[in-house]
């Protein structure tokens, strides 16, 4: 389709002159149409704004509000409704929230010192002298189960003399039986292997050293580190007895042929480790021969011993009865026992006089025995554990000195001479020769 052609639009002519005298007049394009002449109006000009009118100083303020007037009452939230028998809310306690760290706070550096944390209970498996026993693999038992060694010896020999004199004893015994003695004499001699005899072990662990068998309990805590102690030792553990002593002491006890013993002391209050050096230092006694040699001894020493004590219990009262008679009687009395010792004497070569200082070198030996079974507790890996133990040891020791000083009475003090009695060494002797075995390896 075609589309009509476009008709410009037609804009209205201008009436009159610019609205302002100074614009421009601009021609019409279109001719003037002629007509009568209009008369001429000179424009006018537009008037200009007035200045605003400000008040004046007469002019009042405005009134403000006073302070006396009242701030409007503010609406009230509603009151929540009264239930029958409602008391007072409870008051429950509230969780504190914790406050969470502040940026800016930095964490304290570490202490270049090594900080004291307080020491684990015994039987907790974070002290430091405990010991693994569940974890035990294969077991070297070795072939030499027991030996003899220098000490055993010794302290054989020693009780010779003792052995010589309760010989003589029950040999004058004997001679009350007339044919009869010589099987008096023979039974003695072969009642030592009665040492090595399981139910005179057993009699002599209760009647004599006071021991109990251990508690169901008492053998579950004794076992697994008499396992442990065997097994280093490379010792059937299975050919010793475990016994208990009710003591509140820390002790422990290596008797007859089979017999070890601990207080119920060393066990219930010493970490499993500690437990097994002391359990370890008994054993000693047993792999080195000092406990079957020391009871053996012991009981061949038995009849003189108590022909000694009958002998000083006569001799005394025969003292006692010759102070009655003034000095002639005392005088005639000493010359009467002084024979008798010097026919004694003669009559077997001084060898009474061995006695005398048989009681000073048997505790050397014991002495000497002590420090061997705690190298043998060292060389089992339980030299810390050990030297632990004599500290409580020591410590045990001291306090029961002071508690007889406080009790009233005067601590025994501590002579040369019961140094030389005494059958353990001291505690510095004991700590000085564990050093060997307390030093790192180089």
């Amino acid at each position: 389709m075609t589309q009509p052609p476009s008709i410009p639009p037609e804009y209205p002519e201008p009436t009159g002159g610019p609205a302002h005298p100074d614009a421009a007049q601009v021609p019409s394009a279109r001719p003037p149409v002629p007509g009568p002449r209009q008369p001429h109006i000179p424009p006018q000009e537009p008037p200009y704004p007035q200045p605003p009118q400000y008040p004046t100083a007469a002019a009042q303020p405005p009134q403000y509000p006073t302070a006396a007037a009242q701030p409007p009452p503010y609406p009230t939230g509603p009151q929540p409704p009264q239930y029958p028998g409602a008391g007072p809310a409870p008051h429950y306690p509230s969780t504190p929230q914790p406050q969470p760290p502040y940026p800016h706070a930095a964490a304290a550096p570490p202490s270049p010192y090594p900080q004291t944390s307080a020491v684990p209970p015994p039987g907790s498996p974070l002290h430091p002298h405990h010991i693994d026993t569940a974890h035990r693999g294969r077991v070297h038992v070795s072939s030499r189960q027991r030996h003899t060694d220098a000490t055993a010896f010794g302290n054989l020999l020693l009780h010779l003399p003792n052995f010589l004199c309760s010989l003589v004893v029950v040999a004058l015994v004997s001679l009350v039986l007339g044919d009869l003695g010589l099987l008096v004499i023979l039974a003695w001699l072969a009642s030592g292997a009665l040492v090595f005899h399981r139910p005179t072990e057993s009699a002599l662990a209760r009647h004599l050293l006071r021991l109990r068998y251990p508690t169901p309990q008492e053998r579950a805590t004794l076992e697994p580190v008499w396992r442990e102690v065997t097994a280093r030792a490379g010792v059937e553990g299975r050919a010793y007895e475990l016994w208990v002593e009710d003591s509140d002491s820390l002790n422990a006890v290596a008797a007859a042929g089979h017999i070890v013993g601990v207080t119920s002391f060393a066990l219930n209050r010493l970490p499993n480790g500690e437990l097994a050096a002391v359990m370890a230092h008994e054993l000693g006694h047993h792999v080195g021969g000092h406990a079957w040699s020391g009871l053996l001894g012991h009981w061949y020493a038995l009849p003189g011993r108590i022909a000694w004590r009958l002998l000083r219990a006569v001799t005394g009262f025969l003292f006692h009865v010759s102070r009655a008679f003034s000095c002639i009687g005392v005088a005639f009395f000493g010359l009467c026992v002084g024979g008798i010792a010097f026919a004694t004497i003669s009559t077997l070569y001084g060898l009474p006089l061995l006695l005398l200082g048989m009681p000073y070198a048997l505790a050397a030996v014991g002495r000497r025995s002590e420090l061997r079974a705690d190298r043998h507790a060292a060389a089992l890996g339980f030299a810390p554990m050990l030297a632990a133990v004599l500290e409580k040891l020591h410590q045990q020791e001291q306090e029961r000195l002071a508690a007889a000083g406080q009790g009233g009475g005067e601590p025994p003090k501590e002579t040369a001479a019961s140094r030389l009695l005494s059958s353990h060494p001291d505690h510095h002797t004991r700590l000085h020769h564990l050093q060997e075995y307390l030093q790192p390896a180089r």
